[in-house]
């Protein structure tokens, strides 16, 4: 027996930005899958429209797909469009997709503005294939061009790691205050969210600030294998 009642059969993302842009690269990586493919599922809003692309090309042509989500609100989706769902502890993705907030030359990112950073970077290690779904608005020169940056934060450490990330030239630090509920943003692990805009970022900037005690991830994507797929 399934569930018919309106959460559990509806769709439900705010607006879109860019929003024919993300769908024509939505398309672009539904094409990619396979029979039998175990998927890395990203959050944010082109990853939604991705997996339901992906969910067009699954029943039209009778495929069998697990996903692997990065979000509850990824799962809860998976759930709508009928797509089974299993975790890292006990299947390996074949390939994963995701969004970014920001992609360098060197196709460094900036990644979390959702705030599920940690699984993000989990599944996208895990992947031998890793697939980044952006919009031409993504594309900076230099990370932190537009975008701070996302650092996950034991709460036991949140004053720690302030003072710490001023002896890097962090020039703003930000705790993120949910919108829907008084108080931080929690993450899904329950750690808070710290929003830095640094004066400069080094290409070994992922590792140091990783190396802060109580830091448990950073929205910097360094140095990953991953390929660009964009209009």
């Amino acid at each position: 027996m399934k569930w018919t009642n309106k959460i559990a059969t509806t769709l439900e993302w705010g607006d879109i930005s860019n929003k024919e842009q993300k769908e024509a690269v939505a398309e672009k990586v539904a094409q990619r899958v396979k029979d039998g493919d175990v998927i890395g599922v990203g959050s944010g809003s082109t990853s939604f429209l991705a997996l339901q692309a992906i969910s067009r090309k699954v029943k039209n042509e009778g495929l069998t797909v697990t996903a692997v989500p990065t979000s509850q609100e990824v799962s809860n989706a998976c759930s709508i469009l009928g797509i089974p769902t299993s975790t890292l502890l006990n299947v390996r993705p074949d390939w994963a997709f995701d969004g970014a907030d920001e992609v360098d030359g060197q196709k460094n990112l900036i990644k979390g503005r959702g705030g599920a950073l940690f699984a993000e970077k989990l599944v996208m290690k895990s992947s031998p294939e890793n697939y980044i779904l952006v919009d031409e608005s993504k594309f900076v020169t230099r990370l932190g061009e537009k975008f701070a940056v996302p650092i996950e934060v034991d709460p036991r450490a949140i004053h720690l790691v302030e003072e710490e990330l001023l002896k890097y030239k962090a020039r703003e630090i930000t705790q993120r205050m949910a919108v829907s509920k008084d108080g931080p943003v929690i993450t899904e692990a329950g750690n808070l969210i710290l929003d830095v805009r640094f004066e400069e970022i080094g290409s070994g900037f992922e590792k140091e600030i990783k190396s802060i005690p109580g830091v448990i991830e950073t929205g910097l994507f360094m140095g990953y294998n991953v390929e660009i797929l964009s209009i």
